[in-house]
């Protein structure tokens, strides 16, 4: 199965009733699938109408912390992620990657319940938009982050403390994330 298909059957499992249901979820999973179907490049970043993108949010549920990046081009607090890759083959694999890059800890685990919820932001050319697929990553205790040259800073961040340098987003995606937390316990 391609990466493509794979994510045609991750975006069409997507339970968009989940929590921020109200928030557009199940119109921008519709967009999704709508730009896969019209574009079999729209997994690369050389489809410049827009492709998809996945990404993680590290997360610390025992000590109640986030991991956030300092993005190095867009000089923002975000979650890990980015463009998919050739050696990728799910959408869960490529987010799984990037967060493990972007943060430097080994033997993250993705939050079994598949994404969190689907983001679509301009990014300035070559991109236009990403389509982002957001899973949360469950870092292992006592992990040690280390920050890559994507990033100008790495650092943790409590739930509530986030709200002081991240975006809707990334707000949004922390409280979906809470919320699957909540709902496995």
């Amino acid at each position: 199965m391609s990466l493509h298909d794979d994510a045609v059957l991750v975006l069409k499992d997507y339970s968009a009733g989940g929590p921020g249901a109200q928030d557009g979820q199940e119109e921008l999973r519709g967009l999704y699938l709508d730009h896969l179907a019209a574009r079999p490049d729209g997994m690369w970043k050389a489809c410049e109408a827009g492709h998809v993108t996945a990404s993680a949010l590290v997360i610390d549920p025992e000590r109640g912390k986030v991991l956030l990046t300092l993005h190095r081009k867009l000089n923002m607090w975000l979650q890990m992620g980015g463009h998919c890759e050739p050696g990728d083959t799910t959408l869960a694999g490529a987010a799984l990657r990037e967060a493990t890059e972007e943060s430097g800890i080994p033997d993250l685990t993705l939050l079994p319940v598949g994404p969190v919820q689907l983001d679509r932001h301009a990014i300035p050319a070559p991109c236009n938009w990403h389509l982002d697929v957001q899973y949360a990553a469950l870092a292992p205790a006592g992990a040690l982050e280390r920050i890559s040259d994507e990033s100008l800073d790495l650092r943790w961040f409590g739930f509530e403390e986030a709200a002081d340098v991240a975006d809707r987003s990334v707000l949004g995606l922390i409280e979906r994330t809470r919320a699957a937390l909540a709902a496995r316990a």
